[in-house]
This record gives structure tokens, C-alpha cells and sequence, in this order.
């Protein structure tokens, strides 16, 4: 019998608990230090919430905040959007030479480098400029249609996988009884599709809240988002305001994961319950 076993822990069981610790332990250690009394992050002097007042008081992080959040509020939402009308393409369009050409650039950005997409979205921007006249600054609509781009591809994956899924024959069976292809859409196909169109969105949000790569090389002087914000002052130093913010992201996130954890298991429960009653009746 094996060491593991005999303390009534099996091997994998302990490798799946080394795992959790191995990724929640940084998470834990950084927000007990975000109600470090000290200035520097790796003394402790005692407990103190004063870190989270000047976060609040920080104007250009505050600032850094907003501007994150709006940008990747527009990108989820345009993603989704262009996403969806991709998937729809790869699914339904018959096979064809153009249509493997379009699913090459559509998962493109999914395996080109940040450094390359930021560079070559920075030469657009200023070849357009000097042609066009626009855009004459860089800033959030820049930093918007740059996210927008490989969110976009992100999307397209989830969604595609989706609808690849779908019985196609609900479609049929509604637009047989005299729906029109909308009303099949918006009754039909689009609550089939609402988990992945939620998980898309989700899935944009954050890779656009995170990215710092591609939004340094398209954004200008006003506009600076949160990942660029931290880490120009992580270079100069980590202040212990970053691990506050950090805990307060860290606490949304959470409560997000938590609230939908209820919901699916709330209509996984109701589902099941459906099925009990049409089996009963039958």
C-alpha cells in the first residue's frame, strides 16, 4: 500500500491538492499583503486596510480602471457580435476553397504573437493617418479595434463549437410550422446559443482587461489602460495599492464564478426536474 493511500490520499488526489496550492497560494500570500501596514510589499509591520483608501484616491489608477473596463465592455460585445456571424459562416455555409481561407484568418491571431499583431496594427494606424486623416491620435478607439480583432477570433472558436452541436432539425421543425427564419433565430438558435454567446463574451472581457502587449503599441497619451498602469509603476517599484486592486479583482472575479456556478446549477436542477415530469406523465 502506498504512502499516500495509507494516509488516506491517493496519489492522484495529492497531486490534484499540490496542483490548487501551486496556483491559489500566490492569489492567497498577495492578498494578505495588500493589508500590509509597510510600504515595501515584502515586510510585514502589521495590519492595516490604508492601501485600499489611496487605491480609491489614485486618480491616474482609478483612471487606468475605467478605461480598461470600457474598452473591454465595447470589445466583448463587438466580438461576440462578429463571432457569431464567423461561426455561422464555418458551420452553415457549404464547404468551399473561400471558406477554408476564411477559417485560416479567422483563427490567425489565435497563434500569431502580441508583438506581431500590436506591430502590425501600430503601421495600419499610422498609414491610415497619413492617408486618411483618422485616426489623428491614438487612444480608446485604437486600443477598441485592436482587442476587437483577436477577441473576435476567440469568439468564433467558442461559438463555432456551439454550433457545430446544434440539431439542426429544431430549426427545421419551427420554420415547418410557419416561423420565419428571424423569429427561428430569435426563438430557437439564439437561446441554444446563449451559454456560448456568455462564455464568449466573458472569455473577451478578459482577454481584453488583461492584455498589455498589443494595447501598449496602439495606445497614445490619453489613454493608458490598467495593464500598462501597473506594470510602468511595477518598475519603478511594487506599490502595495497594485495588491489591493489585485484583491478587489481577485474578490469580483469570485463572486462572478460563484453567481454562475448557482445559475447553471439552479437550471441544471430545473431541467432535471422537467424531465421527472415528463417522464411521470408518460
Amino acid at each position: 500500500m502506498s504512502r499516500f493511500s495509507l494516509r488516506g490520499l491517493s496519489p492522484a488526489r495529492a497531486w490534484f491538492v499540490l496542483g490548487l496550492i501551486f496556483l491559489y497560494a500566490p492569489m492567497v500570500i498577495l492578498i494578505i499583503y495588500s493589508f500590509n501596514s509597510a510600504r515595501v510589499v515584502t515586510v510585514w509591520a502589521g495590519f492595516s486596510t490604508k492601501w485600499y483608501g489611496e487605491l480609491f484616491s489614485d486618480n491616474q489608477l482609478m483612471s487606468a480602471v475605467w478605461v480598461s473596463l470600457r474598452v473591454a465592455f465595447f470589445t466583448a460585445c463587438t466580438a461576440v457580435v462578429l463571432g457569431t456571424m464567423a461561426a455561422f459562416v464555418l458551420v452553415r455555409f457549404r464547404p468551399s476553397r473561400w471558406k477554408t481561407a476564411f477559417s485560416s484568418m479567422v483563427t490567425a491571431p489565435l497563434v500569431m504573437p502580441d508583438v506581431i499583431i500590436g506591430l502590425s496594427l501600430l503601421l495600419l494606424f499610422v498609414a491610415m493617418a497619413n492617408t486618411l486623416g483618422w485616426p489623428q491620435d491614438r487612444g480608446m478607439v485604437t486600443i477598441w479595434i485592436a482587442h476587437v480583432t483577436f477577441c473576435s477570433a476567440y469568439a468564433a472558436v467558442v461559438i463555432t463549437s456551439r454550433l457545430r452541436e446544434m440539431d439542426l432539425s429544431l430549426e427545421e421543425a419551427a420554420m415547418d410550422l410557419g416561423a420565419a427564419p428571424f423569429k427561428t433565430f430569435m426563438t430557437i438558435t439564439l437561446p441554444l446559443l446563449t451559454p456560448a454567446l456568455a462564455a464568449a463574451w466573458l472569455l473577451s472581457f478578459t482577454l481584453s482587461i488583461d492584455d498589455l502587449v498589443i494595447a501598449s503599441f496602439v495606445s497614445g497619451p490619453g489613454a493608458t489602460t490598467l495593464p500598462m498602469e501597473v506594470f510602468s509603476s511595477v518598475r519603478m517599484g511594487i506599490s502595495p495599492k497594485v495588491n489591493a486592486l489585485a484583491t478587489l479583482i481577485i474578490l469580483v472575479v469570485s463572486l462572478a464564478a460563484f453567481i454562475s456556478w448557482l445559475l447553471v446549477r439552479r437550471a441544471e436542477k430545473r431541467r432535471s426536474n422537467d424531465l421527472k415530469a415528463l417522464k411521470g406523465t408518460a
